[in-house]
């Protein structure tokens, strides 16, 4: 997990930082430098992430894809 998935389920569950903290018992500064890049995920708010969301590894690579594909740009409609 990084904070590109943190990110994602966030705005997603349309959560401020704060919110997002507490569903997650973690600390809102946490989130926060998660999130810009000056903490990385550790293994405790991984696991803490998935309980709240009941997620499994296959939920997060499906995330990890349609972040993937956001990056390399939105197909054109034919």
């Amino acid at each position: 997990m990084n904070k590109e998935i943190i990110k994602f389920l966030r705005k997603s569950h349309n959560l401020n930082q704060r919110d997002f903290a507490r569903i997650v018992n973690c600390s809102f500064a946490l989130i926060a430098l998660v999130e810009v890049g000056k903490r990385r995920v550790t293994e405790d708010l991984e696991r803490k992430v998935k309980d709240a969301f009941d997620l499994d590894e296959s939920q997060i690579q499906s995330i990890t894809a349609i972040i993937k594909s956001f990056g390399e740009g939105v197909p054109p409609f034919m």
